[in-house]
This record gives structure tokens, sequence and C-alpha cells, in this order.
């Protein structure tokens, strides 16, 4: 998949994405987002065209700034569109907040790429089920994905201070 300058390098397969049914939001999260790499700038163009059916157009998707790597610019190209990207040093390494351009906001459950399949599938489902309230790290462990699968931190410099939220 081609979007803008940017090549994807992955190979085509299913985006493994879980969304909670149209309802009153609850719990931490909206559903589940599964990736097959850490690269961000590669995985979110496909991300993005499938949440625009629920947001219209992404604008911005907020991160954690040591849960991928090669860190992305502050923009890319999706669908013709620039997609600000904002990395936060504190935030929780397994969410991303993807916003529409009326400001409408998703908050993903990121499964770890190198989490098993049945873990993975066990955590996707979990939080898309309607009315789950749990946090992220009791999904996670909930549905058997080890420590080892969580990132790594790496030495970073600059990003947004403490005090802005995403």
């Amino acid at each position: 998949m081609t979007s803008g300058p940017h090549s994807r390098s992955i190979p085509s397969q299913p985006l493994r994405l879980r969304l909670k049914p149209k309802a009153p939001a609850t719990g931490y999260v909206d559903g589940a987002w599964w990736p097959r790499t850490r690269d961000l700038a590669a995985e979110l163009p496909e991300l993005a065209e499938v949440l625009s059916v629920r947001l219209g157009p992404v604008h911005r998707v907020a991160f954690a700034m040591d849960a991928w790597a090669p860190p992305p610019a502050r923009r890319l190209p999706v669908d013709g569109r620039q997609v600000r990207l904002e990395a936060f040093r504190y935030q929780d390494k397994d969410i991303v907040y993807v916003s529409g351009l009326d400001g409408r906001r998703i908050c993903l459950l990121v499964i770890p790429p190198e989490a098993g399949d049945a873990a993975g599938h066990d955590a996707m489902m979990t939080a898309a089920r309607r009315g789950n309230a749990d946090s992220p790290v009791l999904i996670l462990s909930k549905a058997g994905v080890s420590a080892k699968d969580a990132v790594a931190p790496r030495a970073t410099s600059g990003g947004h201070s403490p005090g802005q939220s995403a």
C-alpha cells in the first residue's frame, strides 16, 4: 500500500483491529489494534483508512514516545492529507489516541506485535467487548501477553512535557 511518498513495506495482510460496538463510551479503551511491527509510519496509513469510517479523516495520532521505532516524523501523509503525529514521554505505551478533524477520538489498546497469536487475539476480543472497563495492563495480563512483549524504553530527546496531555 502506498500513501504519499511513504511506501508501506509490510506484506498485505488484514488489519488486526477490533472496536467496541457504537454505544456510549465505557472503560479505558474503545477497542484494540495489533500492529505487525513497531514502525508507526508504516502501520498508520491502513489504520487511519479503516478508522476514518468512524472518525472521518484522521487528523491526529498521539502515542508513547518510547513505544515505536524508528521514531516517526511529526507529520505523515495519509490519503493525500497530513496526519499530525504527537509523541508523549509519559503516555501509556499500550495506548494510541486517534482523532478526527471534528475532535472525535478513539482510544486503542496497542497489543505488542511480538504477542503470541492466542494472547493477541484474546486481548483484542476483550478490549472490544461491549461494557469492558478493564485497564490496558489488565487486559494484556489476563490475555497472557507477557512482560517480555513489553516495549523496552529507549533513550530519547525532546518530546512533550508531562504537563501536556494527549
